[in-house]
């Protein structure tokens, strides 16, 4: 019989082919970058961080390619794969999603570095802000695993306390991604309401997940 993958092969030719589109993008614009570019933006969109023009174009692709390979290949020695298989779909749209925010992030560095006049925390927040709505939307979707989801002492030893603290999560990160396009409004301090919202949704999921199994300890409910 064979094995299922939780990657379908669908999914992974798209993920080639977003790598193939951003390392095919970095070698168009190799030769017209200068030698100096830009890599790191500030939370006003001012270049505050400078590389070569070698890292501008193999970094991203790479670190996506690499880490597109984990996702792909780290639920197969999950010991609760099987679980895995129960939200395939979101798990496959995820990653692809987290694939193109990358490709997007690549190709708003390479097009500013040609001289396109990007403001790239208005480019920068609404992408954001997708990728943390589908993070909810992944959570609610979830089943108790060792790679995907609120993984605590507590969430991996229940499904009960799994099942309550990503249906909560869920949600906090839905409105977390609500409250960071409010940084369109506000760009000085956009970065805020980007990264605050995220760590106090982590933080509070943690610390439900320890309620949780507290409530559910203390009432003999296995």
């Amino acid at each position: 019989m064979q094995r299922r993958k939780v990657i379908t092969r669908r999914t992974g030719l798209g993920l080639l082919m977003i790598v193939l589109l951003m390392l095919a993008a970095s070698a168009l614009t190799y030769p017209v970058l200068p030698e100096r570019v830009a890599t790191h933006w500030n939370a006003q969109g001012q270049a505050d961080g400078y590389g070569s023009r070698f890292l501008a174009v193999s970094f991203l692709p790479l670190l996506t390619a690499g880490i597109v390979l984990l996702l792909s290949f780290l639920p197969a020695i999950d010991p609760l794969k099987t679980n895995l298989y129960h939200f395939r779909r979101e798990y496959n749209g995820f990653v692809l999603l987290f694939a193109g925010f990358m490709a997007y992030i690549h190709f708003l560095t390479l097009a500013w570095n040609l001289g396109w006049q990007i403001d790239m925390v208005r480019a920068f927040v609404p992408a954001f802000a997708i990728l943390s709505y589908f993070i909810g939307a992944l959570l609610s979707k979830a089943r108790r695993n060792w790679f995907v989801g609120i993984r605590t002492p507590w969430t991996l030893s229940s499904d009960v306390v799994w099942e309550r603290t990503h249906r909560a999560a869920s949600l906090w990160f839905k409105l977390a991604a609500a409250v960071s396009l409010l940084g369109l409004l506000f760009a000085r301090f956009a970065f805020l309401f980007v990264i605050v919202p995220l760590l106090l949704v982590a933080l509070a999921a943690v610390v439900l997940s320890y309620i949780e199994y507290l409530r559910l300890t203390s009432s003999g409910t296995d």
